[in-house]
């Protein structure tokens, strides 16, 4: 076999696999969040992960009064997480390190993890209660004047509830 002929047969074998493999902008599946269920938080936020992937906000669920955080059976706040888009993607839309600083107050809508941990994927706009400012017992960042909305949509009609302890 001449070199010719290995070259185009490697070359022709390089093209195939590569239109095979995965494209780099394929993304993971969102199988492992339960579209079923919709949660619906108000909290304060505990810190801000700016992955360049997806974006995530840990956060502090505040109970139906809104004097509180949740907190589990030890005393020790209950924690969420909720996923977004890429950093650069959220922070056209205003999410950033500086705009949701530990003690933000803020509303979101999530589909949770099947697995049960404490975490989804957004669902709806995400809004920012002004500082210092929660929102009347019962309501939601996007029912206080001066909140700001980040992101398109409203909050979403909940659908379940996750177990927690006020």
């Amino acid at each position: 076999m001449s070199i010719w002929k290995i070259v185009t047969a490697l070359g022709s074998a390089g093209l195939l696999s590569a239109s095979l493999a995965p494209s780099g902008n394929a993304h993971h599946s969102f199988a492992m969040f339960d579209d079923s269920k919709v949660y619906v938080f108000t909290g304060v936020v505990v810190r801000i992960n700016p992955d360049a992937n997806h974006l995530q906000i840990y956060f502090a669920p505040l109970n139906e009064e809104r004097k509180s955080v949740l907190r589990d059976d030890v005393g020790k706040p209950v924690v969420w997480a909720v996923e977004m888009a890429g950093s650069a993607e959220v922070a056209r839309e205003g999410v950033t390190v500086n705009n949701f600083k530990p003690g933000t107050i803020m509303s979101v809508g999530m589909h949770p993890l099947r697995s049960g941990q404490p975490a989804g994927d957004r669902q709806g706009g995400l809004f920012r209660c002004p500082d210092n400012t929660p929102p009347e017992p019962g309501k939601h960042c996007d029912a206080v004047g001066g909140h700001t909305t980040h992101g398109e949509g409203v909050l979403p009609e909940p659908k379940g509830a996750p177990e927690q302890k006020g």
